[in-house]
């Protein structure tokens, strides 16, 4: 059975920098080892990771640029440039560069939305190497360097009684490390050292008093780790601990200091990035508590997030509550920095559970429109009020361009992250994959030597994932590979010749050995299909199919609307923007949904068949008419389970509820299926 969180806690007490061997083999294929983390004793000469005394990171990322994805995440980042996130500028009037807070001194807009948008719109441009976002880019960054004052202070001015909010600063440090990543612009260094300078000089009483500010005071915390491991400047980890101690308090087992979707996704990792000062196991431990603790309380549910359509609630712990698309991208960011930072396999593969079946369907195909909240069991997508059955109130479940001001700009770093992560240098100048897609990767190893890395696979929907290392000559460097602790009997072959070392599900294989240009490594992943009870929500089952969970075939019948007609509230949009260009699209079921799954009471899974179809000719998997994998089941429909009062599908059923005769019905991954039903209520037979 796939359960990610039962082995949480096994995990945590393992020394978690430390690399704990469980099987070496020497061989033609070099040394083989099984191992929990890399090894981070060494220092790597090639790429900057945390300068002592942090602790020193697990993994490193790559500048940005460094890794060209391929296959369908080429696909998606080439939809986001084409689609909503390249055209925003043209749409939000967040964005509009007259009178803009981040342009223009005292400008009136774009204060949170710029560096929400631009944060991903810059990684994308870096990756893709599009020249005119690029140059985009650079206007934006350009406005930021005009805008520092001689105190240090840069960005807009947004004072509540004589307090600065710094919610917004946090975010475009983002932007300008990436820039620096790409650029070697000394000028962000310059900018970083006299604002958190600055920042030393505020009284503790004016610091992160705001909401959003006090809740995410880490993502600042990380920037100062990040200016530290580039110029060692002390004042910096006096800085980290003042900027802890103002804000809120993550620690916590039983409660959390508020229950918003984004920042419990964004603000659970605080205290492990803490932890990389101070080295307090206690702090670590806090990250992987309030991990669990929300999963235990409203996420006992499939695809890897929790019920809080904007806050988690008591009495709404359903799978059709949901949460923001900037719930799901930020916690894959969350995924990834604590990958970084602890090399724990749970956060790549927990990454991977919500890239893999969550986020694809929060934005429409070509994606020109994304919603607010996206659930498991999700069977209308209108513009509709649905509270209270949502906590919002207003047309939360539409796919509209010009709604949502935080999902509809800061979705853009969700992909472009998720392909920064494909590969990662290791301390002791090696290399690692732990998130999988196909891509291209040039990598310094060794003392220097620059290598090509070309991955090629469709994983998730295949099995088999292929390496071929380009060296232009021989060198020596370890390769870690992690292996999924869903697949059973994995095989791992060096040119050819199975390696002597069997594989172990959730940890690392690392192949050390001289690599020659040409060597070939390939990956197998067995996949099965395995099921899930969540005990707390009626014993309803979700099914897995390795990585990708499965979700009830509906079909989709998509209506649109004039954008401005049903976007929310508070949204603005730019006046040339066109809403027969940028409709919203509101999607119905076109067949039905209520089906309970018919299990086998001693082999539950018996008679379910899996399919598997032709690769899509476009690379674009995540549609319910391409999708390349089906699984067929049997099923009965359980009547009295309906759309409620609130206009939403109704909450699980009873388990004695009267159910229909038994019929076929077809199954497919969830990140295709924008209706679905994931948890299922069950009928053992």
């Amino acid at each position: 059975m796939k359960n990610l969180y039962t082995w949480v806690a096994a995990l945590l007490f393992v020394a978690l920098t430390v690399s704990v061997t469980a099987c070496t083999s020497a061989s033609s294929a070099g040394t083989v080892t099984v191992v929990d983390r890399p090894d981070t004793h060494a220092v790597n000469a090639n790429y900057m990771g945390y300068r002592a005394p942090l602790r020193p990171l697990n993994f490193i990322k790559l500048p940005v640029g460094s890794i060209r994805p391929e296959g369908w995440v080429r696909k998606f980042l080439e939809l986001q440039r084409d689609g909503l996130t390249g055209h925003l500028g043209e749409i939000s009037a967040w964005l509009e560069k007259d009178d803009n807070a981040w342009l223009t001194t005292g400008g009136d807009h774009g204060w949170e939305e710029v560096p929400y948008w631009l944060k991903g719109y810059s990684s994308l441009a870096y990756i893709l190497n599009d020249p005119e976002m690029i140059e985009e880019t650079k206007y934006w960054i350009e406005g930021v360097f005009a805008s520092c004052q001689p105190d240090g202070y840069f960005g807009p001015v947004n004072e509540r009684n004589g307090k600065r909010e710094l919610w917004a600063q946090m975010i475009m440090l983002w932007c300008l490390q990436s820039y620096y990543e790409y650029s070697q612009d000394r000028r962000v260094i310059d900018l970083m050292t006299n604002y958190f300078k600055w920042q030393m000089t505020v009284p503790d009483d004016r610091l992160l008093e705001d909401f959003w500010e006090n809740s995410r005071g880490g993502d600042n915390i990380i920037s100062i780790y990040w200016l530290y491991s580039h110029t060692g400047d002390a004042f910096l980890l006096e800085l980290a601990e003042k900027i802890h101690r103002n804000t809120a308090d993550w620690t916590q087992s039983t409660s959390l200091p508020n229950w918003h979707n984004v920042n419990i996704a964004q603000c659970f990792r605080e205290p492990a990035t803490y932890y990389m000062q101070t080295g307090d196991s206690a702090m670590l431990k806090a990250s992987y508590n309030v991990h669990r603790l929300i999963r235990r309380t409203f996420g006992q549910v499939p695809g890897g997030m929790f019920g809080a359509d904007e806050n988690a609630r008591l009495g709404y712990i359903d799978p059709r509550q949901g949460v923001e698309t900037c719930g799901l991208v930020e916690q894959m960011a969350s995924d990834e920095i604590m990958l970084r930072m602890t090399g724990d396999p749970l956060w790549a593969e927990h990454c991977e559970e919500v890239a893999f079946n969550s986020y694809p369907v929060a934005v429409m195909p070509d994606f020109k429109a994304l919603r607010y909240i996206t659930c498991p069991n999700h069977v209308v997508s209108d513009s509709k009020n649905h509270h209270p059955g949502i906590d919002n109130r207003g047309p939360f479940l539409s796919m509209n361009p010009f709604s949502s001001r935080c999902c509809q700009h800061n979705h853009a770093q969700g992909w472009p992250y998720f392909a920064e992560h494909l590969v990662l240098a290791t301390p002791d100048n090696g290399v690692a994959t732990a998130l999988y897609a196909a891509c291209k990767a040039v990598v310094k190893v060794a003392d220097g030597k620059e290598i090509t890395l070309h991955e090629e696979t469709n994983y998730p929907f295949e099995e088999d994932i292929r390496f071929s290392v380009s060296t232009g000559g021989k060198v020596v460097f370890p390769f870690y590979f992690r292996i999924p602790s869903w697949t059973q009997k994995a095989k791992v072959r060096v040119n050819g010749e199975e390696v002597d070392a069997a594989p172990v599900a959730g940890k690392y294989l690392c192949i050390h050995r001289e690599w020659s240009d040409g060597d070939r490594v390939e990956l197998t992943f067995p996949m099965s299909l395995s099921m899930r009870t969540w005990q707390v929500n009626k014993n309803s089952v979700s099914v897995d199919y390795g990585p990708l969970t499965l979700s009830l075939k509906i079909a989709e019948k998509y209506v649109e609307k004039d954008s401005r007609e049903t976007a929310i509230g508070d949204s603005k949009w730019q006046k040339d923007a066109d809403p027969q260009k940028w409709p919203t699209t509101e999607i119905y079921p076109g067949s039905a949904w209520n089906y309970s799954l018919v299990l086998d009471k001693t082999e539950p899974l018996k008679h379910f068949e899996v399919i598997r179809k032709s690769w899509p000719a476009d690379d674009y998997p995540f549609t319910v008419a391409n999708v390349p994998l089906e699984v067929k089941a049997v099923g009965r429909l359980v009547p009295e389970w309906e759309i409620d009062e609130t206009g939403l599908c109704g909450v699980l059923p009873e388990e004695d509820a009267a159910r229909g005769d038994k019929e076929e019905i077809t199954l497919i991954p969830m990140g295709a299926a924008r209706l679905r039903i994931t948890a299922f209520p069950n009928t053992k037979e």
